[in-house]
């Protein structure tokens, strides 16, 4: 097993220097413990998790006891199970705790911000954390979020290993959780099969207690089988032959823990016909080509979900280069009600950066007709660009580039 380092370490250590707290959200199994651990290796810092039961018990019985037993600098893992400890922690802040006195994990983030929005406004840094990157598997792990300026793309080429059409596939079907990826369990399927026991047997139960979990495994490969398209609640349903209402708790069970996530549409006041509906996308592409059955990349490449597992890939990774520089982006898509459609729009720097994502090498210019739409926004257009299976930067024009999926 090799250890393979994250683009957060940096900003860890460097709010752990401003802070006295900080919360560290993100989906099972992305590599949150590892990392604070290898950051914590020659310190005194000591390591106590909530996923042991008597821990557990001691931390929501007696909160105070348990900091005692524990004292800082401490890392606390999956510290959604006892809550009761937020308060205890912020009187501890409150009373002069030093930076990186407290640090903590946890995977259900809805929860866990709204506690620490109640109870440590102010008091902590909250970091999300990604799969693994494109950057950190193949590259330095060095790249900024996207930015579509040309001087920067061709900073990136440096910081990122070229890949052809297959190569980008084998990246899709091998997904990027670190337990995997890094060695540490080689077989995939058997790696996935896990996760998603774990991840059903444990969260899934405590969010949903009772929840027929036989049922709940089905519901997860039927939106497996709709990532990166727009959410249709009633199809789910109907292929799992549960209620609309149900799926759309289940649905909020899976972007709570964070399995999904969503692109919501871009609208202003000058864009009166776009559609309300989000596009939902997995974190974890390995996930979706798992639980939709494609035993090998290549015949995922040529597949029923070529192109929507391909968007779900870029789209994850444009995010992930936001979260892994401990910043929050705007992200949207774009369609309205006579059919015009742009995959994503980010909205950065007072401007609109349209891109349209394809399995092609050799995308039409025509692809970006549709960009104009944004002209008609109250923010002005910026530089869009086509993302797609080509091997080198290029570009339609001084306004839109051709940009290849690896140098994301």
């Amino acid at each position: 097993m090799r250890y393979i380092k994250r683009s957060l370490e940096k900003n860890i250590l460097d709010l752990s220097e401003d802070y006295s707290c900080i919360l560290l959200i993100g989906p099972r199994q992305v590599g949150k413990t590892t990392m604070l651990e290898h950051l914590m290796e020659g310190t005194d810092r000591n390591r106590v998790s909530l996923d042991n039961v008597e821990n557990r018990r001691l931390a929501k019985k007696d909160p105070e006891l348990f900091l005692e037993l524990h004292p800082a600098p401490i890392l606390i893992d999956e510290v959604q199970y006892a809550p009761e400890l937020f308060s205890c922690i912020k009187i501890r802040v409150d009373n002069g705790a030093p930076p990186g006195s407290f640090w903590l994990t946890g995977s259900q983030s809805f929860n866990l911000m709204r506690l620490a929005q109640e109870s440590l406004a102010g008091r902590t840094a909250v970091i999300h954390m990604s799969a693994l990157s494109q950057s950190e598997m193949y590259g330095d792990g060095q790249t900024a979020p996207l930015s579509l300026t040309l001087d920067q793309l061709n900073e990136r080429k440096e910081h990122l290993a070229p890949c052809n059409a297959i190569g980008i596939y084998e990246r899709i079907w091998n997904g990027a959780m670190p337990g995997h990826r890094s060695g540490k369990y080689k077989d995939r399927d058997v790696f996935y099969s896990s996760y998603v026991q774990t991840y059903i047997n444990r969260d899934v139960a405590d969010m949903l207690p009772g929840v027929d979990q036989l049922l709940f495994s089905d519901f997860i490969r039927a939106a497996a089988c709709r990532a990166g398209q727009m959410l249709n609640v009633h199809d789910i349903a109907r292929d799992v032959g549960v209620s609309d209402d149900t799926a759309k708790r289940w649905l909020q069970v899976l972007e709570k823990s964070e399995v999904v996530f969503y692109l919501r549409p871009y609208s202003n006041n000058l864009l009166k016909r776009t559609v309300k509906t989000p596009k939902m996308y997995f974190f974890d592409t390995g996930l979706v080509a798992y639980l939709t059955k494609y035993s090998s990349p290549e015949i995922l490449m040529n597949g029923a979900i070529n192109g929507a597992i391909l968007e779900n890939y870029t789209v994850a990774e444009i995010r992930k280069t936001w979260h892994n520089s401990a910043k929050e982006c705007l992200l949207h898509y774009y369609r309205d009600k006579d059919s015009n459609e742009i995959d994503m729009v980010i909205e950065a720097d007072g401007e609109l950066h349209p891109l349209e994502i394809k399995k092609s090498s050799n995308p039409g210019t025509e692809l970006t007709s549709v960009f104009k739409v944004l002209n008609n926004s109250s923010l002005p257009r910026g530089t869009g660009a086509i993302l797609c299976l080509r091997e080198e930067l290029s570009a339609i024009d001084r306004q839109t580039y051709i940009l290849p999926i690896w140098m994301i």
